[in-house]
């Protein structure tokens, strides 16, 4: 299986970028995972309704760019289902299942993700009600793929 975690903006914190290795080091036995930084439009504190979707749909660009076509598309947003770990791992196991070897999860920057982001994606899904940094995701769902392979195949992994 091949994963590719499109995400927008660069990773500055090394606690994170450490956690973040760790998992694609333990998840290189399963899958071939990799993360593709797309550049955050830069945007001063204070925008408008139209500015705000301006910066997500060309944020939306450069992340639909990188969007392989034949990728089974997983956007992270609130509004997304939420799943629990075993929920996610069943997921991926129906994907695989079903010949969906290319899988796509999409973390968009602090605004979001662009409403042709959202239309490109074959389902979203949520982690929560809460608001999470974006930087902070990434490890977050790096953890959970790790997790779900362990749950697919009856490994040991602390709950």
């Amino acid at each position: 299986m091949n994963i590719s975690i499109i995400t927008v903006g660069k990773l500055k914190e090394k606690y994170l970028k450490q956690g973040i290795e760790e998992y694609l080091k333990r998840l290189s036995a399963y899958a071939k995972v990799e993360i593709v930084e797309v550049a955050d439009e830069k945007a001063p504190e204070e925008l408008s309704d139209l500015e705000m979707k301006q910066v997500k749909q060309k944020e939306g660009e450069r992340i639909l760019a990188k969007i392989s076509p034949d990728s089974h598309v997983i956007a992270l947003a609130i509004q997304g289902k939420m799943q629990s770990s075993e929920e996610l791992a069943e997921t991926l196991d129906k994907l695989a299942t079903y010949g969906k070897s290319k899988i796509t999860f999409v973390i968009g920057g602090s605004l979001g993700l662009s409403d042709e982001v959202i239309k490109r994606s074959n389902e979203q899904l949520s982690f929560s009600k809460m608001t999470f940094p974006h930087q902070l995701m990434r490890l977050i769902l790096v953890e959970q793929i790790y997790r779900a392979f362990r749950i697919n195949r009856n490994e040991p992994y602390h709950k």
